[in-house]
Parts: structure tokens; C-alpha cells; sequence
């Protein structure tokens, strides 16, 4: 499985609170989980030519993880919509926190996924299993507790998801659908809500499991790519029937 972390990387060069939790970035913190757990990784950002999108990078992308917050408007929308294109096609996505607010997820989503509540209110998360039985939440208990991190409360403005696998409260009172499973086209989506940049999310080995699960979930099928259009009749010999 190929994989490219997208992150916009602003956070940890303009924030000291930020760089000491990832001082190479949280992409290379991401990235250095996923290659530990076997898969071929590689990163990109906001600033490289491009975003570090370019055609080769996402033709040899099986699954890309996207994580933005204060430069959502500063992709390039030919960039979005080559994205868009690939997960259409099969490549999966992971939506990451404040990706709920990017150009691609909400393109996907055809909402204005911005909508919901929030604060920056250091609550202790507690996500709940709904799906035991999804393969995204394999190797998990019932719930993940995250000591510290950034509240989000309903209601928020998505589709309803093809799957819910999380459900977080907080100790505000709110509760919040964190992680939600999509298809769209041939591509599969994960939106999984944790990943405030002040907090040492990502190195916390539940969230560690559950993205490692979920590039596995998220990758493509094996398989004839479909073709659409128009589709001139075939010849019965053509189609196999015994």
C-alpha cells in the first residue's frame, strides 16, 4: 500500500507549543507510524510546487491522509479537483480534525461541513465504539480516552455516514460523530475527528491503531478499474456466460 500524508504545516513553524509536540511536522509524525506498521509512505505540503500533489504523486497513491486548518482556502482548486477525481476512481481518504473544513471534504460531502460547535476547551475525549465489528476499529477496546484535547459538539453538518464507528463525549457535556465512513464514486473516506495541533494526538497508540486500520480499510480494491459513458453493446462471448 502506497501512502502520501498531507499536511498544511503552518502550525508548527509559527506555534512553539506546536513544533515541541512535532518538531519535524505532524505529517512526519504520522508518516513514521504508518512505515512502522509496513506500508511505503511518503509526505507533502501546502508550500511544495504544487502541494506536493502532483500528477505522479497522486497516480501512485493508494491512500492519502489530509490534515488543514488555517490555509483550507489556499489550495489550489485544480488541485481539489484532481483529488477529487482520485477518489472517485478508488483512492481512499482520511479527513483529519479540522479537514472537515477543507475544500475536498467538503466537495465530497457537497455540504458546508464548517457547521458545528467547538472550543478549544482542553476536555478529556472519550470516543465510543458503534461498529465493534469494523475492521477500522480491529485490535481496539470499547472506547479510547484522550486525556486532553480540543471539544467539537453537534450538531454537525455532514451526510449521514455510510458507517459510524466513533462517537466522542466530552466532559463539557457535547457529544460528536468522530469517526465517519463515506463512499463517494469508488473511494472510500474517513473522517476521524482527533488531531488538535496542541495536544500529542498523534502519538497516542489507540489513534496510532485507528489510522493504521483505516489506511487498510481505505485502500483500494484490487480489481478492473469501471469504466462509464457511454458503452457500446459487447458480444455475447464476450461475457462469459456459461
Amino acid at each position: 500500500m502506497k501512502i502520501t500524508v498531507w499536511n498544511e504545516f503552518v502550525h508548527e513553524k509559527t506555534d512553539e507549543r506546536v513544533r515541541a509536540i512535532y518538531p519535524d511536522g505532524m505529517h512526519a509524525c504520522i508518516a513514521k507510524f504508518l512505515t512502522e506498521a509496513g506500508y511505503d509512505v511518503k509526505t507533502a505540503t501546502l508550500e511544495m510546487p504544487e502541494h506536493g500533489l502532483t500528477d505522479e504523486v497522486l497516480a501512485e497513491t493508494d491512500v492519502l491522509f489530509w490534515w488543514g486548518h488555517m490555509r483550507h482556502e489556499k489550495v489550489d482548486d485544480a488541485i481539489v479537483q484532481k483529488v477529487y477525481d482520485r477518489v472517485m476512481q478508488g483512492m481512499g481518504l482520511v479527513v483529519l480534525h479540522s479537514g472537515h473544513a477543507s475544500k475536498i471534504f467538503r466537495k465530497l460531502m457537497g455540504t458546508n461541513s464548517d457547521c458545528l460547535k467547538w472550543r478549544e476547551s482542553n476536555d478529556t475525549e472519550i470516543m465510543w465504539v458503534t461498529s465493534p465489528n469494523h475492521p477500522i476499529v480491529e485490535g481496539l477496546g470499547d472506547h479510547i480516552v484522550i486525556p486532553h484535547e480540543e471539544t467539537y459538539g453537534e450538531h454537525f453538518i455532514i451526510p449521514e455516514p455510510d458507517e459510524l464507528v466513533f462517537i466522542s463525549w466530552f466532559t463539557g457535556g457535547e457529544v460528536f460523530r468522530s469517526g465517519c465512513c463515506f463512499k463517494r464514486g469508488n473511494g472510500r473516506i474517513f473522517y476521524f475527528k482527533p488531531g488538535h495541533e496542541s495536544f500529542p494526538i498523534y502519538h497516542h497508540p489507540d489513534v496510532q491503531k485507528v489510522l493504521i486500520n483505516a489506511a487498510k480499510w481505505a485502500c483500494p480494491v484490487n480489481r478492473e478499474t469501471f469504466r462509464y459513458g457511454h458503452f457500446p453493446v459487447r458480444p455475447v462471448d464476450e461475457l462469459n456466460i456459461q
